[in-house]
């Protein structure tokens, strides 16, 4: 059994990655449900939470039924960090990770998320400050290095274990392949031979089918693995995943009746949190993935982004189980 500070995980966890604007309560919720055993928040900048920047502050709500859970922060100074980390403890999460992976250019240009790739001894410095302003136990979710050329993942690893770390999981990219290309966890297996390592090391990035994350786990030795895109518009995958592990056999594809079941309830829970109006505009865009390959979809799509109505995107919903009744399209993964 993986455990982290004081929280038994599951003997092989299957995570949800931090993704902005994706990995909020609602779409939280659902992914816990369909299995998921361990969540992750959007992350949250540092900077927003010391000046009770309400978009920052927000994203520590955690429902009970998420547990465990991780709230995740990301930022450039060291002091904001450490700041940081004492509002995050008041939310009571069971553990606090730090991002050292955003590959994005307005976080990473500006030295935080994976920018800090660039500055290892600042990167040490900060986690250390984070582990020691806080009671709650600390991970770190980082890529193998800035570039082809600056790959670190080893010295990283190893460095942040010893300064207090209590799990560690791999993108395995670097920063300037940004999502392209393919995914090298060759390293992540480095990582975990090293004789040294003692905490568990996870694995992220081109898990999008139960064959491929268990060829990974396999070839690469992992502790658990993290699900991100893979999990946009097709949630089920936690459970599908387990149940290959366990069985050697595939889950059918969610039937139209599953994904409009699904689809409501996140909608319902994003109007619970965020208020109808914002409720129904945040989820809009998760429309187009739920029905991925539906044919003929154009018009109700339509409906169901263009719609400020609750109970008329209830309806629609509705209708589209009835049309599709009778079919399951294959769950095809999202575009790279």
């Amino acid at each position: 059994m993986i455990k982290i500070g004081n929280s038994e995980i599951a003997t092989f966890p299957l995570m949800l990655a931090p993704m902005e604007d994706v990995s909020d309560p609602p779409f939280r919720l659902l992914c816990k449900e369909l299995g998921a055993d361990l969540l992750y928040t959007e992350f949250i900048s540092s900077e927003g939470l010391i000046r009770d920047a309400q978009k920052s502050l927000q994203k520590l709500d955690i429902y009970p039924a998420e547990r465990p859970i991780g709230i995740q922060i990301f930022g450039n100074q060291i002091q904001s960090m450490r700041e940081a980390a004492q509002y995050v403890a008041k939310a009571k999460p069971e553990l606090l990770d730090i991002n050292y992976g955003c590959p994005v250019k307005n976080v990473a240009c500006k030295g935080a998320g994976a920018g800090i790739l660039r500055d290892i001894p600042k990167m040490v410095e900060m986690t250390r400050a984070v582990v020691e302003a806080t009671d709650l136990p600390v991970t770190v979710k980082t890529r193998l290095g800035w570039d082809e050329q600056s790959i670190n993942i080893l010295e990283v690893a190893l460095r942040l274990q010893s300064i207090g770390i209590k799990a560690l999981t791999i993108h395995a990219r670097t920063r300037v392949q940004m999502y392209k290309g393919t995914a090298d966890w060759t390293w992540i297996k480095k990582v975990k031979e090293l004789p040294e390592i003692e905490i568990p090391i996870f694995g992220n990035g081109d898990i999008d089918s139960p064959e491929k994350a268990k060829l990974y786990k396999e070839q690469s030795g992992v502790d658990g693995i993290m699900i991100g895109r893979a999990a946009i518009g097709n949630p089920w995958i936690f459970n599908q995943i387990k149940y290959y592990f366990n069985t050697g056999n595939k889950l059918p594809p969610p039937n139209v009746s599953e994904r409009v079941r699904v689809a409501r309830q996140h909608l319902l829970h994003s109007v619970d949190w965020k208020g109808e109006k914002l409720g129904i505009f945040e989820m809009r865009r998760h429309y187009t993935p739920y029905f991925k390959n539906l044919p003929d979809f154009k018009e109700y799509r339509t409906r169901l982004v263009n719609s400020e109505n609750l109970s008329e995107i209830l309806d629609t919903l509705s209708i589209i189980s009835e049309k599709y009744v009778d079919f399951t399209p294959e769950i095809i993964p999202l575009a790279r």
